[in-house]
């Protein structure tokens, strides 16, 4: 009787996980819609998203961690800074809108990987049109993902979150 011969081959998924990387992002708010006493104050938040993750599950977990109630439109711009419009990652849209024009990518399928993002580059994160709640997001860390458990996940918090809607009545 022969004598089968075992391999060992990874499997798509084993090989996927082998090469999947981990971004810790520090994520600072820089403007919006802020009440008074948040004035002169840090607010930041700093997460961990896997590289095999898109930009809408960024969107989830900073939605997560400013404490948002409300979903609105957002968009990440990966131009030279924050507010470098040059090269706009949004959500696909039926009508024609002038903001839309020059989207470079859909959130739903632009992973993180897919940026070429690198240690110590800062890109921009637009929550809410109406109100511009506009976040610094900057590159703190990128390595090899060796676990497992939920991601995105939150990390770190500075600072309270202001709420999402000034409270006018109380003015």
């Amino acid at each position: 009787m022969a004598r089968r011969k075992w391999t060992f081959e990874k499997t798509a998924n084993e090989s996927k996980k082998a090469s999947t990387r981990l971004y810790t992002l520090g994520i600072y708010l820089l403007n919006g819609p802020i009440a008074d006493e948040f004035d002169d104050t840090i607010i930041s938040r700093t997460v961990q998203i896997r590289g095999d993750q898109t930009l809408e599950d960024l969107h989830h977990v900073i939605f997560k961690a400013f404490d948002r109630e409300d979903e609105h439109l957002y968009e990440f711009n990966l131009g030279l800074g924050p507010e470098d419009r040059s090269a706009i990652y949004s959500l696909p849209t039926d009508t024609k809108n002038i903001m839309f024009e020059e989207m470079a990518g859909d959130v739903t399928t632009v992973t993180i990987d897919s940026l070429g993002l690198k240690v110590g580059r800062a890109f921009g994160y637009l929550f809410d049109f109406g109100d511009d709640w506009l976040h610094q997001i900057n590159v703190i860390e990128i390595g090899d993902f060796k676990g497992s458990g939920k991601y995105p996940k939150i990390i770190d918090r500075v600072g309270e979150s202001p709420p999402q809607y000034l409270d006018i009545e109380g003015d």
